[in-house]
């Protein structure tokens, strides 16, 4: 639990420290979506099919930080610096420097309790490896689309 409340922490101060373009609204959108996209996504890989779960392998109160406030700081982070306006390789540059974040921060979560809370059933770093970038297109693509 140690290390949930200090990625909170440290994520939604890192929100509020650098100088965020988005306007409010964006950021309310954007949060929004990644709460109902999160919490759909995990239904199904967590609940439904175990892949992986935080805390435990039930639905618990534990978790619900994870999907209220934990990703969202950090999606708006992303999109907030996202090179809307560079070439394609700069974009993939971009991407990837966050895929490197995401999946150290992801190794960072396995630690054993009370700095870790994420646990791997089936799932592994591959299968975030792979689908990390299609989730960043996701958000990037519905910023684009439905709140710009």
């Amino acid at each position: 639990m140690i290390g949930l409340i200090l990625a909170i922490t440290v994520f939604n101060l890192l929100l509020f420290i650098f100088k965020v373009k988005l306007p409010k609204q964006h950021i309310a959108h954007i949060w929004m979506f990644t709460a109902a996209f999160q919490a759909t996504f995990d239904f199904y890989v967590d609940i439904k099919y175990q892949g992986y779960w935080y805390f435990s392998k039930s639905v618990d109160w534990a978790s619900l930080p994870t999907y209220l406030v934990l990703v969202q700081p950090v999606n708006v982070l992303f999109l907030n610096f996202y090179p809307f306006q560079a070439c394609k390789r700069k974009k993939i540059k971009y991407v990837l420097c966050w895929e490197v974040a995401l999946l150290s921060y992801e190794l960072i979560t396995l630690l054993p309790a009370p700095w870790g809370y994420f646990h791997y059933g089936w799932w592994n770093i591959y299968y975030s490896a792979l689908i990390n970038p299609l989730l960043l297109y996701i958000l990037v693509t519905y910023y684009k689309h439905f709140i710009k």
